[in-house]
C-alpha cells in the first residue's frame, strides 16, 4: 500500500510517477524499496488519469457511506437484503481501486 501512498504523494506534487522518483519517496518514508513493485505500480498507472480515478472513488465512498442511512428502514424488515447491499457496495468499492491498478 506504501507503493500506491507514494504514487498519490508524487501526483498531487505534480511530479512524474516513476520508478526513481518512487524510490526517493519511500526511501524518505523510511521504506526498502522494492523495484519489481515499483516498476509493476508504475506500469499499471501507465495511461491511467489519476486525478479522475480519485475523484470516482471519493464519490464511491459518499455512495456507501449514505448506503447505510438510506437502507436503515429496509434493513430491520429484511436483514438479508442488508447483506446484499454491504456485499455490492464493497464490490464498488473495490472497483474503484482495481482502477487504480489498470
Amino acid at each position: 500500500m506504501e507503493y500506491v501512498y507514494a504514487a498519490m504523494v508524487l501526483h498531487k506534487a505534480g511530479k512524474k510517477i516513476d520508478e526513481a522518483s518512487l524510490g526517493k519517496v519511500l526511501e524518505a518514508a523510511g521504506v526498502k524499496p522494492d523495484l519489481t513493485k515499483m516498476k509493476a505500480l508504475v506500469a499499471a498507472l501507465d495511461g491511467v488519469d489519476v486525478e479522475k480515478v480519485i475523484k470516482e472513488a471519493a464519490i464511491q465512498q459518499v455512495a456507501v457511506a449514505a448506503a447505510p442511512a438510506a437502507g436503515a428502514a429496509k434493513a430491520e424488515a429484511k436483514p438479508e437484503a442488508k447483506k446484499e447491499d454491504e456485499k455490492k457496495a464493497a464490490e464498488e468499492a473495490a472497483a474503484g481501486l482495481s482502477a487504480l491498478f489498470g
